[in-house]
């Protein structure tokens, strides 16, 4: 069989549909689409913040649409997802746990997330802890009054937050809900009762089923794509991609403008004429959180979307080039701009701070129908139905604004 070429559009298409983004949902959605889409993904990466909705919550909107938030924190508190260290904090389905418990046996090696050092100091503040937990139940932070007057970052965090994140990266805590997004912690066999590390499969065996859900979730991958996605140790993974080959789970293919070999997963193959000859393309309009797996990666987004992205959340307000919180702008499988947002639910006002779209997009009729609707949709499900875009090129505002424009005090 002779490989596959394909068009950048194509392998950019494929990529999305991976993702979920190749059409709009046509119905309403429900908890097991929720679950669904997280599974597709493999990971469900988690911030804190929010000036917008926060992320895990926004990365499901852009794949389906308007749904209540509540279900994923039901579906945290109901044992279908945990916690843990993935590609960063992420949300992952509890039948992936055996996936992540070698992390967990190892904390050593899991970097600033977990201090031996620490476990040493307080371990008897650590152990009493641990008691307290289990004679009484789970726990939050706020829970233990801070005194010394400090706080802020890891290094500023009270004594007993740093109890609970290193017992939650050695596995010994879970979390077991989120209220008001605080994380609850209880014990691992309360959370998930019933495991036993008797039945872990091996390091090797758990490595290249990462590998193998990496592949899965990009849909087109290459070899120095691989590591990224659940943060594995950097490496040359070519033969891990011919393995799979063999196995029948990838297809070679030729990507226009890379030298690097490319693959696309098995799942996508009956997609791969329709895609290369132009026929198959992405649909959606909408807004994606700087959280989201098409754009984590930076090297793979600037590849893929020729979209150089960077979360300037960070870094101080006089150097940021777009914006504190920026949004990507996924628009027919392209990323054509980027928004700087806020939500002022008080007010019921998603404000645009501003607007910049990408060099050589052009402003036509139905990149403005399909971002205006994808602007309105995503305020409504905030609460804040009215746009206001401060700040865009010439005509931008205009073209977007659903409505005339609204002044904030």
């Amino acid at each position: 069989m002779s490989t596959i070429h394909l068009p950048l559009a194509a392998a950019r298409t494929l990529h999305l549909a991976a993702q979920g983004l190749l059409r709009p949902p046509r119905r309403k959605a429900t908890p097991a689409d929720l679950m669904a889409a997280i599974r597709r993904m493999a990971l469900l990466q988690i911030d804190t913040i929010h000036v917008v909705a926060r992320s895990p919550y926004l990365v499901l909107f852009s794949r389906l649409g308007d749904y209540p938030n509540q279900w994923l924190d039901q579906a945290l508190a109901d044992g279908e997802l945990f916690e843990y260290w993935a590609h960063e904090a992420c949300f992952v389905p509890t039948e992936d746990y055996p996936l992540l418990r070698h992390r967990m046996l190892d904390p050593a090696a899991m970097g600033w997330k977990y201090s031996t050092e620490w476990m040493a100091k307080h371990h008897d503040a650590i152990a009493a802890m641990l008691e307290h937990i289990r004679a009484n139940g789970p726990v939050r932070s706020a829970d233990f009054e801070r005194t010394d007057g400090k706080g802020g970052g890891w290094w500023g965090w009270k004594p007993e937050k740093r109890h609970l994140e290193v017992l939650f990266t050695a596995g010994r805590l879970m979390v077991s809900e989120r209220r008001n997004f605080q994380r609850v912690y209880d014990l691992a066999e309360r959370v998930l009762p019933g495991w036993d590390d008797v039945s872990l499969p091996s390091f090797e065996a758990v490595q290249h089923e990462l590998l193998r859900r990496s592949a899965g979730a990009l849909g087109v991958v290459r070899a120095d794509w691989l590591a990224d996605y659940y943060r594995l140790r950097r490496g040359r993974y070519a033969e891990v991609l011919h393995g799979l080959v063999d196995t029948g789970e990838l297809v070679p293919v030729k990507v226009e403008g890379w030298s690097a070999d490319a693959y696309v997963t098995a799942e996508l193959a009956p997609l791969l004429e329709d895609a290369a000859e132009g026929r198959l393309a992405s649909t959606v309009s909408t807004l994606l959180s700087p959280f989201d797996p098409v754009v984590w990666d930076r090297k793979r987004a600037a590849t893929l979307f020729g979209f150089d992205y960077r979360l300037e959340c960070y870094t101080p307000a006089a150097k940021r080039r777009y914006g504190y919180f920026v949004l990507p702008l996924l628009s027919r499988g392209r990323l054509v701009g980027r928004l700087d947002a806020k939500a002022h639910r008080a007010q019921g006002v998603f404000e645009v701070k501003a607007l910049h779209i990408e060099d050589g997009v052009k402003l036509t009729q139905r990149l403005a129908t399909d971002l205006r609707a994808a602007l309105a949709r995503c305020a409504a499900w905030h609460g804040t139905p009215q746009v206001v875009i401060k700040q865009a090129p010439d005509g931008w505002a205009a073209a977007l604004s659903p409505e005339p424009a609204v002044e904030l005090a």
